[in-house]
């Protein structure tokens, strides 16, 4: 690779607050007249092994979220659980996400995002994988765990995606950030496969014990994975970009010359900042709690809305959510591919908009069946192309949008806000149905049609703030502060 020599010079008259701003704009230009060299570089196997790493990671961190769906559908009769109970142990790891969402979006600004990522994937597997250890009827100890376990892959995730986005040459940074998420939803595929064919096997205990598996891919990241290029200039660490950019690209570290002098990021790392923007910032709340609310409440509770609808088991209802799950696959590659054409904020329109289409449709006809297929049934599989696809686009559309230095904290806020829909998405039908009640068919019943109208409005809310918020990332190359 050719030597890149980029320094900024610059003399500029005027009072000491603008010479001040002139020469950090000056910098950050010559800062990324380097990345852009930099980023003209072929791609290379350490730059896809680290995808893959990731991938993997973000894959467990979803197959033992959607895991916990059925083994709470498995355990309610057996531990004769009321909907509450149900619920505290599907939202305890909302409430954990928030949490680590917060404190993970925090260190990835001020630590890296490299430690984040294998730091908080231990803190998930351990406690992913204690829950097959807890006693009959021990819900409480289950849900603590489900907080941890919520904390931990939250923790992870401020980071992953801020470092995919940003090790990602611009050129490809639209497809690859999103095409990424789209191995993820394999994820849900495998929890209904593992549930619907191990459950009676090997019983809920061992099924909960594959959690601990993201213990190997941590291991691995923390090993191979590169620390974000645009991160350490964003922290001043020069020469410590200089040496990950030669890593990365697999090239001596003498053939990089160091990038200009920039001037480093605030050491305090306050997730107040991210209110200096305050449209942006209630624009990311929003979307991430009006989205995640619908996706998860279908997610948590649909294989018990399934079983008890149709009365079958949990595990024939796990059956159908292998389809689900396929349905949200093909949608992450549209999603991945849609915004290449009509922008990433076109993209999470037709997004919602089919999202809120799918719930309003479930409102009014969950109790029909065509050709005897339960329309319900139907319907969650169709829905999951839009609802639960469309994160392929949303996941990097937030980092996109703020500057590197604020961007662990940005997606912090992301996942802070997913967690929020976390718990309002299986809490709505535990407060419907009447959370003191034992779940039963009728319950169940009669709180699908309210529960769905509340999901449908709650995608609207996004579809709305996303028509609001006219910024464009699509193609763009990213500020560094």
């Amino acid at each position: 690779m050719a030597d890149v020599t980029l320094d900024a010079q610059v003399a500029v008259p005027g009072s000491v607050p603008d010479l001040i701003q002139k020469t950090r704009e000056a910098s950050e230009s010559s800062a990324q007249d380097w990345l852009n060299q930099i980023e003209k570089s072929r791609l290379t196997p350490r730059y896809y092994t680290t995808i893959v790493l990731i991938v993997l990671q973000e894959m467990f961190e979803f197959y033992d979220f959607f895991l916990v769906g059925y083994l709470v559908s498995v355990l309610a009769p057996g531990w004769h659980l009321t909907y509450g109970q149900s619920a505290m142990m599907l939202l305890s790891s909302g409430v954990g996400a928030i949490t680590g969402a917060l404190i993970g979006g925090k260190f990835a600004d001020i630590v890296g995002r490299k430690r984040m990522i294998w730091g908080g994937g231990f803190v998930f597997a351990l406690g992913a994988g204690a829950i097959a250890l807890v006693p009959d009827g021990a819900w409480i100890q289950f849900s603590l765990l489900r907080f941890v376990v919520g904390c931990g892959s939250m923790a992870a995730t401020t980071a992953q995606n801020p470092l995919i986005v940003e090790i990602t040459p611009t050129r490809y940074r639209t497809f690859v950030s999103s095409m990424m998420v789209v191995p993820v939803a394999l994820g849900t595929m495998f929890a209904a496969m593992i549930s619907s064919g191990l459950l009676p096997v090997i019983g809920w205990r061992g099924v909960a014990a594959t959690g601990a598996a993201p213990i190997i891919t941590s291991l691995l990241i923390l090993m191979i994975v590169p620390e974000s290029v645009r991160w350490l200039l964003s922290r001043g660490r020069n020469a410590d970009a200089r040496r990950e950019a030669a890593k990365l690209l697999g090239v001596p570290r003498d053939s990089i010359s160091l990038p200009s002098a920039l001037p480093p990021a605030k050491k305090n790392g306050s997730m107040l900042e991210l209110l200096g923007d305050q449209a942006r910032f209630w624009w990311v709340v929003v979307i991430w709690v009006g989205i995640s609310t619908g996706t998860y409440g279908v997610a948590l509770w649909g294989p018990t809305i399934l079983s008890q609808l149709l009365k079958i088991s949990a595990h024939e209802a796990a059956h159908y959510f292998v389809y689900v799950a396929i349905a949200s696959l093909l949608g992450r590659v549209l999603f991945s591919v849609l915004p290449l054409y009509i922008g990433r904020r076109g993209a999470a329109i037709v997004g919602t908009a089919m999202s809120c289409l799918v719930m309003l449709s479930i409102f009014t006809f969950y109790r029909d069946f065509i050709g005897g297929w339960s329309v319900f049934a139907l319907l969650i599989v169709f829905g999951a192309a839009f609802y639960s696809g469309m994160f392929s686009n949303i996941s990097p559309y937030v980092v996109e949008v703020f500057p590197v230095s604020l961007g662990g904290r940005a997606f912090g806020l992301a996942q802070a806000s997913n967690g929020v829909g976390k718990i309002l998405g299986p809490v709505c039908l535990a407060l419907i149905a009447g959370s003191g009640d034992i779940v039963s068919p009728k319950a169940t019943t009669d709180a699908v049609a309210p529960a769905f109208l509340f999901l449908a409005a709650c995608e609207l809310a996004a579809l709305i703030a996303i028509v609001a918020f006219r910024r464009e990332p699509h193609g763009k190359p990213m500020d560094i502060h």
